[in-house]
């Protein structure tokens, strides 16, 4: 049983997995938080946009 131990706490193969997994799961955040920063900023440049195309007509 301490052998299977040693054994798998010197095998590394998995931590690149979990290095992705964990910057992937970073990226997610960011991108959520950004999106939920910039989402009313957007939505009032799409009104000033659209304001300005009706009232061109």
């Amino acid at each position: 049983m301490k052998r299977l131990l040693r054994r798998g706490l010197r095998d590394e193969t998995g931590a690149v997995t979990a290095d992705w997994v964990v910057l992937t799961a970073l990226v997610v955040g960011l991108a959520g938080a950004l999106m939920t920063i910039l989402q009313d900023p957007i939505n009032n440049g799409g009104t000033v946009i659209a304001n300005r195309i009706a009232g061109s007509n």
